[in-house]
């Protein structure tokens, strides 16, 4: 552990800002590192692939993890603070740099269950379905076309770090790629509100290998989605409730095929 008292020290500079200048690679000069906070998410983050640059917090926090792979730059709530932008409650944060990810057709390959997203853009609805996902037994997530990048800080945190366990993969030919599914065996099942859609329950896929296909937050899956996926199924609701948070939805599909 290294104390500093200064917050311009350029060795804090991979928590500069957060607030501000959140290291997203699709951001002007962000540099794509992966940023954790609080201890459960730092712990996380330490057991994950991804290697960790540096880690800043208050000292009791620091002291709460261990042993560490990197240097814990230790110094006060102020400082921090100053550095980071705003005022951090959790105590600590551990900056890394990314993983490799698998290709959509190799995690395919090992997997039983996935999740397939079409236009999730929403960085708490995504950090929720695979926090989802990781419960509940999903062996990857598939990003097709529209969704946000689910290593975005906030949505870390909002998973409890779950995002840095599950493996996800870019799918931008969403197309192309179910049809990459069906040929490892996978059965596509469209999530949709719509009434011609089979009843969840009386579809018929626990113990098959399945991709459960998920749409946008406004307007759910494309047409083109659903009618590339092999059936379309609904959750039933009640009267006077067209739709559920696409995190929600998520978790009842992913309960009902394991």
């Amino acid at each position: 552990m290294i104390e500093i008292d200064d917050p311009a020290d350029p060795r804090l500079d991979d928590f500069r800002d957060l607030s501000t200048a959140d290291r997203r690679p699709d951001r002007p000069g962000g540099r794509g590192l992966v940023i954790a906070e609080g201890v459960v998410v730092v712990e996380r983050l330490l057991a994950s692939p991804y290697p960790v640059r540096a880690l800043l917090g208050v000292r009791r926090r620091v002291e709460a993890l261990g042993e560490l792979p990197a240097p814990a730059y230790v110094t006060s709530p102020e400082v921090m603070a100053e550095v980071v932008g705003f005022h951090l409650n959790r105590g600590v944060l551990a900056a890394a740099d990314r993983a490799p990810q698998p290709s959509p057709e190799d995690l395919a390959r090992r997997s039983t269950r996935l999740a397939v997203l079409e236009g999730v853009g929403d960085h708490e609805n995504l950090g929720s379905l695979f926090r989802n996902a990781a419960a509940l037994g999903i062996d990857g997530v598939l990003l097709g076309p529209g969704c946000s990048d689910p290593l975005y800080r906030r949505s870390v945190r909002v998973s409890m770090g779950h995002v840095l366990r599950v493996p996800f993969a870019t799918m931008p030919d969403l197309a192309g790629g179910l049809d990459m599914l069906r040929h490892n065996g996978f059965r596509v099942a469209a999530l949709t509100p719509r009434a011609s859609a089979v009843n969840l329950q009386d579809a018929g896929l626990r113990g098959q290998r399945v991709a459960v296909m998920l749409g946008s937050e406004g307007h759910g899956l494309t047409e083109e989605a659903i009618a590339a996926a092999d059936l379309a199924v609904r959750i039933p609701m009640a009267s006077g409730v067209d739709s559920l948070n696409v995190a929600t939805a998520a978790a009842i599909a992913f309960y009902a095929i394991a």
